[in-house]
């Protein structure tokens, strides 16, 4: 095969400038990578919780192994706070409360709320009193009182204007 005699000369030419322009340009783009997992939230610290009877694959029954009303009352504070973790005035409370209320709650063996019974209801706030009343239920089912059948404790609310409580029983005092 013969080459036309320009191409001869052309052809180191050509390769020539192609090397040049190779040099000069810049590397092709990366493709678009998949954005980066976003990182998964911070698991909330873990809560000590009594032992635990599971009586369904979705449901978890805690069961308090108190022997009287008092010990018992530990463990639904306890449990009420760990249901209502945000609204737990932290620290020691200020010295004027805007509500205090003195509540009897029954729970049958099954942790279920049976009656509620006002000792001292804070009558000026009856807005406080319904919002306790539906803490109280909301919280259900509480620990079974596995050692006594069923139980009736009383337990003391300290409710600050703001929404945010304490009872008597985990109080960390008062101003």
């Amino acid at each position: 095969m013969k080459y036309h005699p320009t191409l001869r000369l052309a052809t180191p030419a050509l390769l020539g400038v192609a090397a040049l322009l190779a040099s000069c340009s810049s590397p092709p783009p990366e493709p678009p990578r998949a954005a980066a997992p976003a990182p998964a939230p911070a698991a909330p610290a873990a809560r000590v919780a009594p032992p635990q009877v599971a009586s369904s694959p979705q449901m978890v029954i805690k069961s308090s192994n108190a022997q009287d009303p008092r010990a018992y009352r530990k463990d639904a504070a306890q449990h009420i706070y760990a249901k209502n973790s945000e609204r737990i005035w932290k620290g020691r409370m200020p010295p004027l409360l805007y509500a205090v209320g003195v509540l009897q709650v029954e729970v049958d063996g099954q942790g279920q709320v049976r009656n509620l019974s006002w000792m001292r209801a804070p009558k000026h706030a009856p807005e406080v009193i319904a919002e306790i009343e539906k803490t109280v239920k909301a919280a259900a089912p509480y620990p079974a009182p596995a050692r006594m059948g069923k139980v009736v404790y009383t337990d003391t609310w300290l409710w600050h204007k703001s929404g945010r409580f304490q009872l008597d029983t985990l109080t960390e005092g008062q101003d």
